[in-house]
């Protein structure tokens, strides 16, 4: 009598080559499905006799009537430190939704710990009840040091060197597009050649919101073929035709979008992914299955979605032993029951041939992984001065103004707009009287971004008005990629007590109104991450984000709104610690435009 570990008996399987659910009873032996039978009939001892009346006997036997029997959804573009969870606490959370596979790109830490980060967090997945795999950061910094700086630097040899580590997969998303398409020479371009040469098979996952036509030729020309951010329909026209293999993540869940991929069919070129999941979103909405979940209630066809959860994610990273259940594939599978309505929230997810997650069940008790004692002190600034947060005035302005002098300056201004994380340019007039700049009043607010990895001290200006708050004041360590010091207020008292806050903690997020603080998540390890419980955090993140929302910031996302505000990859205007810099031209430009 054959014998295998465990039997999912009167399941409706999906298969993934047909993409249709079959009946069958599944049996898994060790860590791989072993045998779908579509024909056999099922004994109440656990054994299945089909025509040949060869007999099988389960250890196991797991009652699927009524089930659903899914692959276990990959998601191949995300960032846990985005979560502000560690890579187990993310990893169980991240089964309990369906998931059993992820492809980190730890660019985050990167830009704080350098190399010993990435280590950390690779370290720091081995207990985890899903498979994590990494990308290697390819863009640390995100731009280069004249527009941002950072904690570490991730360069050629660094790259050479990850490649090799076990657990990595592809290059992660090349985000200086700007440069690469003006042929600058780069770490990363060189790397990319290097590639061409050693590994041409290699994944190499890409940034490029914006670009098109000849820009986005030479793009993919360098080997860069895979896109995730924010397009309109042209846009997503345009790389689908050059052979692109599209992302969609949220914001992308448009409906033009998706009935383009439908009249096309094209689900081979395409799968759902996350990009950066925040805690309290994580615990309320789920991980990829809520994108699923979204991407098929707006008319994406059901069992296209499934496909585009686990078969193309898996065969775009090249880890062909998942993504199907089917003879030699890894036992990664969810059983989610079987609804008029399908609702993507699994009762049992088991990981190689293991269960891992059962609904109503308390999960493991997990301890926490210890990073070394300096991801513990990454906030390198002492106490903060008043002055230090008002932006010094061009000099001959600030002259004529100080005896009683007034006369207006025009200013450039940050714009934020509910719907996208994208910012506009715009330009305000501000008075300035007494060697003063009278900013206040004028409909924008205060930001400072402060270089807190003891590099060079740097603190960058600017203003910021549209979909933001309008009163308070908020303060973040977690300020993608750079991940400096930012504060933003109407009132510089308590843009003083948020910033000094966060320097007490040693990192997080947190707002404050009267002089008095709204809220906060402290995120100790290198300023970005918390080891406490994922439940805890996102109790913690909801609280930061309601507070954002009573502070007046009007925006989908406004957590993520508030901590891009400095992503200088990312259009059209931005602040880091070296001032503001035009996202297009790839340069810091003045605060101070003309004297009005």
């Amino acid at each position: 009598m054959e014998k295998a570990d465990l039997l999912i008996k009167g399941t409706e399987v999906y298969n993934s080559y047909l993409k249709k659910f079959i009946p069958a009873d599944v049996y898994v032996k060790g860590e791989r499905i072993w045998y779908v039978d579509t024909k056999g009939c099922m004994g109440m001892g656990g054994q299945s006799e089909n025509e040949g009346r060869q007999q099988i006997e389960a250890g196991r036997i797991l009652d699927g009537r009524g089930y659903l029997m899914l692959p276990g959804f990959i998601d191949i573009h995300m960032h846990i430190e985005s979560s502000m969870m560690t890579p187990v606490s993310f990893g169980e959370r991240a089964a309990s939704c369906g998931v059993t596979t992820l492809v980190s790109e730890p660019h985050e830490i990167a830009n704080v710990m350098g190399m010993q980060g990435i280590h950390e967090m690779i370290n720091g997945a081995k207990d985890s009840s899903v498979d994590i795999y990494y990308g290697i950061p390819s863009s640390v910094p995100s731009t280069n040091e004249k527009l941002e700086t950072t904690g570490g630097v991730i360069g050629f040899e660094e790259m050479k060197h990850l490649m090799q580590e076990d657990g990595v997969v592809c290059v992660g998303e090349v985000m200086n597009y700007r440069q690469i398409v003006r042929g600058d020479e780069l770490e990363i371009t060189r790397f990319l050649d290097y590639l061409r040469e050693e590994d041409p098979q290699a994944v190499v996952e890409g940034h490029c919101p914006s670009l098109v036509g000849l820009d986005l030729a030479k793009f993919l020309y360098r080997g860069i073929d895979a896109d995730h951010t924010e397009h309109n329909l042209e846009e997503i026209r345009e790389r689908f035709e050059n052979g692109m293999f599209v992302e969609l993540q949220e914001k992308m869940l448009k409906r033009e979008i998706l009935e383009y991929i439908i009249d096309n069919g094209l689900y081979e070129h395409c799968c759902f992914v996350t990009d950066d999941t925040m805690a309290d979103e994580l615990k309320e909405h789920g991980q990829l299955n809520y994108i699923v979940q979204k991407a098929v209630d707006m008319g994406f066809p059901l069992k296209e979605a499934i496909y585009c959860a686990s078969y193309t994610p898996a065969r775009r990273m090249n880890l062909r032993d998942r993504g199907a259940l089917a003879p030699g594939r890894r036992a990664d599978f969810q059983l989610v029951r079987r609804e008029e309505h399908m609702i993507f929230e699994p009762d049992y997810v088991f990981k190689d041939g293991k269960e891992i997650f059962c609904k109503g069940e308390t999960g493991r008790q997990l301890r926490p992984y210890g990073f070394p004692t300096g991801f513990y002190h990454s906030v390198h600034l002492d106490s903060i001065r008043a002055e230090q947060l008002e932006p010094p005035l061009p000099r001959k302005v600030r002259e004529r103004t100080l005896n009683g002098g007034r006369e207006r300056v025009l200013v450039r201004v940050i714009e934020v707009h509910d719907g996208c994380t994208q910012t506009k340019e715009s330009h305000v007039e501000m008075e300035v009287a007494d060697g003063k700049l009278l900013w206040q009043g004028t409909g924008c607010m205060l930001a400072a971004v402060m270089e807190r990895h003891g590099r060079n001290g740097n603190i960058g200006y600017g203003f910021v008005t549209g979909d933001c708050i309008k009163r308070g004041a908020a303060a973040t360590t977690y300020y993608h990629d750079h991940h400096n010091l930012m504060v933003i207020g109407a009132d510089t008292d308590d843009m003083l007590t948020a910033a000094r806050r966060l320097i007490q903690l040693q990192g997080g997020i947190c707002t404050v109104e009267d002089g008095r603080i709204a809220s906060e998540l402290p995120l100790p390890v290198c300023g970005i991450l918390s080891e406490l419980p994922a439940d805890d955090i996102g109790n913690m993140l909801r609280s930061v984000r309601e507070s954002l929302i009573d502070l007046g910031y009007r925006h989908y996302n406004p957590i993520m709104s508030l901590c891009t505000l400095g992503l200088p990859v990312s259009p059209a205007l931005k602040l880091t610690d070296c001032g503001l810099v035009d996202v297009a031209k790839g340069e810091t430009v003045p605060l101070f435009l003309t004297e009005a």
